[in-house]
């Protein structure tokens, strides 16, 4: 799991934009938002792996396979950096995570009964609601 995460966070490619948000003045002078950008093809993941990147990325996954990760929330390059780079380890760990398969399960015939009686007993309330005829 952890030799996928080390990967990406090799091959990420950082740019700093000017931000919006807290920070007064100095966010149209300082470029602090992070845009992280990672190419999912290079990991080397399985197809179930990458499918289940491709579904949590949603918006932030482009055509060409890459990530796109914009981290604004903080008023330093540093604090931003940090945060981009931590959802995307988040991320990354949560598409590794198989799912487990939902098991099967039948109703015992006890079950059955109780379950037709109290359908029936619902029909019956519903027969009597008809059209009161004076």
């Amino acid at each position: 799991m952890g030799r996928v995460v080390d990967r990406a966070l090799e091959l990420v490619e950082e740019s700093f934009v000017t931000a919006s948000g807290p920070g007064g003045q100095n966010v149209n002078k300082v470029a602090t938002a992070v845009q992280l950008r990672v190419d999912v093809f290079q990991l080397g993941v399985t197809p179930a792996v990458f499918q289940r990147l491709k579904t949590l990325a949603g918006s932030r996954m482009t055509s060409k396979g890459e990530i796109v990760i914009d981290a604004r929330r903080f008023r330093t390059q540093e604090a931003n950096r940090a945060d981009a780079r931590e959802r995307l380890t988040e991320l990354i760990e949560a598409a590794l995570v198989e799912p487990k398969k939902r098991a099967r399960t039948t109703v015992n015939r006890p079950g059955k009964v109780k379950r037709l009686a109290s359908k029936k007993a619902r029909t019956a309330v519903k027969a009597t609601r008809g059209k009161v005829d004076w």
